[in-house]
């Protein structure tokens, strides 16, 4: 699969090995070194465990990787731990972080936001600071699976979390996961005068007041980056840019949306990508359905396809978690 990815031209995918856990592969630093060597960028997202040692982490960058990434769900021991289910996960997984920048890898840091852990973002974006982090990527529970049984946003908090998402970048690089609105919410503000609405609504001005809290305003117009962290994302998302592949070889449009398109062991994955008629339709705007469908920001947001299908089986229906009403019936 690797060297199928190798044969693209530049420039070449972003591979992330995950899991589980990937450091307890014994080959996981052969198949980095594999795909460094094929020229592709090769990234690993190792869980908060007492394998994310200073010497995996080392041995890892030194087969070829440069970025890892680890999943922080809580500022504190207490919202972690009990969110993962594993006492001690909060302390490996800062220790993790220590031992990858010490290492020289850049370090990415996930947390998901549900109705439990929304109020803690202001302090987790502190303590991703402190960590040194490089990119803070903030998902948006998609309730299927074992998240079926956590409580997410509803659509209007959603809103409001990416409004004060829109203040934080201006501390620290991020991006939003299952929350490709986000890409709207930035188009919008920087249409405001100052670039800020008169009002989004009680949680974003909470979370927006913890923010100048703990870390004044001065400061975080010093470390700043507003001239990158403002610009809207990417448009990549399930099935646009990206793709789950199962231990198994199963391919998905993400890890979100668990409908397979077929299997790395019988079919190349690049044939997969291009030719799936799932994939072609995702990546369709003009396929979306209901207000997704009608909207003026389909070909930059398109809607997350996980928070569709769990919502409604639909893949290509409307985004539930985003209350936006399109202002035109067509472009």
């Amino acid at each position: 699969m690797l060297d199928d990815l190798a044969s693209l031209e530049a420039p070449r995918p972003i591979v992330v090995l995950t899991g589980g856990d990937p450091l307890k592969r014994d080959d996981v630093a052969a198949l980095v070194a594999h795909g460094s060597g094929r020229g592709l960028a090769m990234a690993v997202s190792p869980s908060g465990t007492r394998l994310a040692s200073a010497s995996n982490l080392e041995a890892i960058r030194r087969a070829g990787a440069r970025t890892v990434s680890f999943s922080l769900d809580g500022a504190s021991p207490a919202t972690h731990d009990a969110f993962r289910g594993v006492p001690g996960s909060f302390r490996w997984t800062v220790m993790g972080c220590r031992f990858a920048r010490q290492a020289g890898l850049r370090v990415q840091l996930n947390s998901t936001v549900t109705a439990d852990t929304v109020h803690e973002l202001p302090s987790l974006l502190v303590l991703a600071q402190k960590l040194g982090v490089s990119l803070w990527s903030v998902f948006f529970l998609v309730p299927a699976g074992r998240g079926a049984a956590l409580s997410p946003l509803r659509a209007s908090e959603t809103e409001q979390v990416l409004h004060f998402l829109y203040e934080a970048a201006l501390s620290l690089p991020l991006k939003t996961t299952e929350a490709p609105q986000y890409r709207r919410v930035v188009i919008e503000r920087s249409q405001y005068v100052g670039g800020k609405p008169d009002y989004v609504g009680p949680l974003q001005e909470a979370l927006a007041a913890e923010l100048r809290r703990l870390v004044p305003e001065p400061q975080r117009s010093a470390r700043g980056h507003l001239a990158t962290s403002r610009r809207p994302p990417l448009a990549v998302g399930d099935g646009r840019g990206v793709v789950f592949i199962s231990r198994r070889g199963d391919v998905a449009p993400s890890g979100f949306l668990p409908l397979h398109v077929g299997n790395v062991r019988s079919t190349p994955l690049t044939e997969l990508y291009r030719q799936s008629p799932l994939l072609q339709a995702i990546r369709d705007p003009d396929r979306l359905a209901g207000r997704c469908g009608r909207c003026e920001y389909r070909r930059i947001c398109g809607g997350s396809r996980a928070q569709a299908f769990a919502a409604t089986g639909d893949p290509l229906a409307e985004d539930p978690m985003c209350p936006y009403e399109p202002r035109l019936a067509s472009d």
